[in-house]
């Protein structure tokens, strides 16, 4: 890990599992907030960017607004630029924060797809689904398959039920969030870094470790979060592997 001047990280698993912080996460951000240029690239969807950066500054950790990428604020910037409106699957919380791009009409040229939980039902799939036969285009904000949850099981994500509606109406996604070489390249972009100086840290093996070093990043995964032992006998390598972010101070320490 030689040669690191701004890490990323991954937020839920990562820096908290529910409303709990990772024990000695909010220290290890103190500490390497004074050393590196840090950034926050998520792909929770379920609450806006607001609401995401209140629960980190209420847990401790000292992170500003302009640090924080998320999978859902990309999404609405794709619909927002192109002038047009959406037909979303989102949680409520999330549909306010698209506020009047948000609608209902099958005629729409955008279907946007986050992790809406209760709100994964057969009238909006459906909904979905005819718009994308009027020739909507579908914006996965993320397509993750499954996440930690406050109750400490796994969860469905969204990617389950992006998937179906590729196969239904025989169209292919664009991912907006991670493991998009975009995404990645915007917080890459707003440190001044480039991919060569920076890590990511995060606990899925796909759009965090693979996504990462897709985009020229390397990639700590960590044994917090959705991890599990099978994710290190696949075909994905990580560059390091920690079991947790209170150990990454000592990591980029020892191989600066």
């Amino acid at each position: 890990m030689k040669n690191v001047k701004g890490i990323l990280f991954d937020i839920g698993g990562v820096l908290y599992v529910g409303e709990s912080p990772v024990p000695g996460a909010v220290e290890a951000i103190e500490e390497l907030q004074e050393c590196y240029a840090l950034r926050f690239v998520t792909n929770s969807t379920r609450r806006p960017p607001a609401t995401i950066y209140a629960k980190l500054r209420r847990m401790g950790f000292t992170v500003e607004e302009r640090q924080l990428f998320t999978a859902l604020a990309a999404a609405r910037q794709i619909v927002e630029e192109a002038g047009g409106r959406a037909v979303t699957i989102l949680t409520e919380e999330a549909e306010k924060y698209f506020g009047e791009l948000h609608c209902i009409e099958t005629s729409s040229p955008f279907v946007v797809v986050g992790d809406a939980g209760e709100n994964f039902n057969y009238p909006r799939l459906n909904r979905a689904f005819r718009t994308l036969m009027n020739g909507a285009k579908l914006i996965a904000a993320a397509k993750n398959r499954y996440f930690k949850d406050a109750d400490g099981e796994l969860s469905m994500d969204a990617g389950g039920f992006v998937t179906a509606l590729e196969y239904a109406a025989g169209v292919e996604a664009a991912v907006v969030g991670k493991p998009s070489p975009e995404f990645f390249r915007q917080a890459l972009h707003s440190m001044g870094l480039s991919a060569e100086e920076v890590i990511m840290v995060g606990d899925d093996i796909e759009s965090d470790i693979a996504g990462a070093q897709a985009a020229g990043i390397r990639a700590v995964l960590v044994r917090t979060g959705k991890f599990r032992p099978k994710d290190l006998e696949g075909a994905i390598f990580p560059d390091a592997v920690i079991d947790s972010v209170a150990d990454l101070p000592r990591l980029v320490e020892q191989n600066s």
